[in-house]
C-alpha cells in the first residue's frame, strides 16, 4: 500500500512537472524575409506580425527586412544552395520559375483550395501565382499601373474629356506641353516617359503592348508581334511630336517634374497617392489609355512558402491564412493605400468607408478587371533584359525595327 500510495504521489508530481514544462516551451520561431518599403510601411507590417504572434502562442514570426530586389536575390539563392532558407519570402512573382526550378518553395495549391481562399483572391492575380500546372505564391498586395494627371493644368489648357484611347493621349498631351518663351524648349510637358532598360520601364510598357493585343504564350512577351511594333511606335511618335518627355535614366518613377509642374502626366500607381497627397499638388488619376482593348500591369508582391520541413511549413501556412484574412489585408490597405488581395476584404464596412475618402482608389479597383500578369518563367531576367534594351534604344532614336532586331536575338524564345 505504501509503494501504490508513493507511485501515485510520484505520478501526480510527474504529470504536474510535465504541465509545467508544457505551458513553457518556447514558440516555434518562423523567418519572414522581405523588402516592404517605404520604411513607414515596413513599421506597419511588423505591428500586424506582433499581432499575429500575439494571437498565436506557439508559433513566433520574425520579420526581416533584407533590402531591396537587386540586394536579396543573391541571399535568397545563397540560403536555397545552402540548405538554409527563411521560412517564408516575400518577392515579385517574377521570381517564381527560378525558385521552383532551384526546388527552393512548395506549392499552395492544395492548401488554398482546402482553406476557401482560392475562391476569394482577386481573379487577375492566379496567373502571377502560376506555373507549370500548380500555384507557387500567396499573393501579400497588389497594385496596377494608372496616370497620374495634373488637374490644375488640365483646366488651364481647357481639357475637359479625359483621354480614353492612344490617339486622345497624344491629342491631350500635345495641348498640355507648352513653350512659354518661344525658345523651341517646352517647360511643360505632356508627359513623362521612363528612360532606361530597367524593369521599371518594361513594367510601364507592358500594359501598352497588353492593351495592343499581347498575349504571353509559353510564359514569354514575343518582340517579333504586331503588338510589339504598335507600343513602340506609340512610344516614339509621342517623342517626336515632342509632347513627352524622358526622365533620368533608370528613373521613370520619380514624381519630382510632375510635382514641380514640367510634366502633366505620369504612369504610376496607388502607392504614389499617400506621397502625392502631402504635397499638396492639384491632381488626380485616370485609367490606362487603350488601343484595342482596356488594358493594365499587375504589380505587388506575393509570399512564397519555402521548402523546409513539413512541421515548420506547416506554422509557416497558419501566417499564410492570417496574411489573406480580412483582419490583415483591411489594416494593410487602409494604411499603406494598397488594394486587398481578397473580395471579402474589399467588401468590409470599414474598408468601404475608406474608399470613400480615398476615391481614387476606385480607378485602380476598377483596372483589375483588366490587368494583366507578367510572365513568372525561369527566364523572365533575361526577358526583362531584351525587352528593356530594345524599348530603351527606340526611346533614344533608333526605329523600333532596327531595335527589335538587334536585341531580339537575347530574347527566350525568339529568333
Amino acid at each position: 500500500m505504501k509503494r501504490l500510495f508513493l507511485g501515485l504521489i510520484l505520478s501526480v508530481l510527474l504529470l504536474g512537472c510535465q504541465g509545467a514544462v508544457s505551458s513553457d516551451i518556447a514558440p516555434l520561431v518562423l523567418t519572414f524575409w522581405h523588402g516592404i518599403n517605404p520604411p513607414a510601411n515596413r513599421v506597419i507590417f511588423e505591428q500586424l506580425v506582433a499581432q499575429f504572434n500575439a494571437q498565436h502562442s506557439d508559433i513566433n514570426v520574425q520579420s526581416i527586412y533584407v533590402g531591396q530586389a537587386d540586394q536579396q536575390f543573391p541571399k535568397i539563392l545563397t540560403a536555397i544552395v545552402g540548405n538554409s532558407p527563411p521560412d517564408l519570402l516575400w518577392f515579385d512573382s517574377l521570381l517564381t520559375g527560378r525558385l521552383v526550378d532551384l526546388q527552393g518553395i512548395v506549392p499552395v495549391t492544395d492548401w488554398l483550395k482546402n482553406q476557401g481562399h482560392l475562391a476569394n483572391l482577386d481573379p487577375s492575380l492566379l496567373p502571377g501565382m502560376a506555373f507549370e500546372g500548380q500555384l507557387w505564391s500567396v499573393p501579400f498586395t497588389t497594385s496596377n499601373l494608372g496616370i497620374f494627371y495634373r488637374s490644375d493644368l488640365f483646366a488651364q489648357a481647357g481639357i475637359e474629356q479625359l483621354p480614353r484611347t492612344w490617339e486622345e493621349l497624344a491629342q491631350v498631351a500635345q495641348k498640355l506641353t507648352q513653350d512659354r518663351d518661344g525658345d523651341g524648349r517646352p517647360e511643360q510637358y505632356g508627359l513623362l516617359l521612363p528612360l532606361g532598360k530597367g524593369e521599371w520601364t518594361v513594367f510601364s510598357w507592358l500594359p501598352f503592348w497588353f492593351s495592343a493585343g499581347g498575349e504571353v504564350v509559353d510564359g514569354t512577351v514575343s518582340l517579333l508581334d504586331q503588338a510589339s511594333w504598335q507600343a513602340l511606335h506609340f512610344w516614339q511618335k509621342l517623342l517626336q511630336m515632342g509632347v513627352a518627355v524622358l526622365s533620368a535614366p533608370e528613373r521613370g518613377y520619380e514624381q519630382e517634374g510632375f510635382i514641380q509642374g514640367r510634366v502633366a502626366m505620369q504612369i504610376t500607381g496607388p502607392w504614389t497617392l499617400g506621397y502625392l497627397s502631402q504635397t499638396g499638388v492639384p491632381f488626380s488619376v485616370m485609367p490606362m489609355p487603350q488601343a484595342t482593348r482596356p488594358a493594365t500591369i499587375v504589380g505587388g508582391a506575393n509570399v512564397f512558402l519555402m521548402h523546409t520541413n513539413p512541421t515548420r511549413q506547416a506554422a509557416a501556412l497558419r501566417f499564410l491564412d492570417y496574411l489573406l484574412g480580412d483582419e490583415f489585408q483591411g489594416a494593410w490597405a487602409t494604411q499603406t493605400g494598397a488594394l486587398p488581395v481578397t473580395q471579402s476584404a474589399r467588401q468590409q464596412p470599414k474598408y468601404q468607408s475608406f474608399l470613400a475618402d480615398q476615391p481614387l482608389l476606385q480607378v485602380f479597383l476598377a483596372q483589375t478587371q483588366v490587368a494583366y500578369s507578367r510572365p513568372n518563367g525561369v527566364n523572365y531576367n533575361r526577358l526583362s533584359n531584351c525587352l528593356g534594351r530594345a524599348i530603351e534604344a527606340t526611346l533614344l532614336g533608333q526605329t523600333p525595327e532596327v531595335a527589335v532586331a538587334q536585341n531580339a536575338q537575347r530574347c527566350p524564345g525568339e529568333r
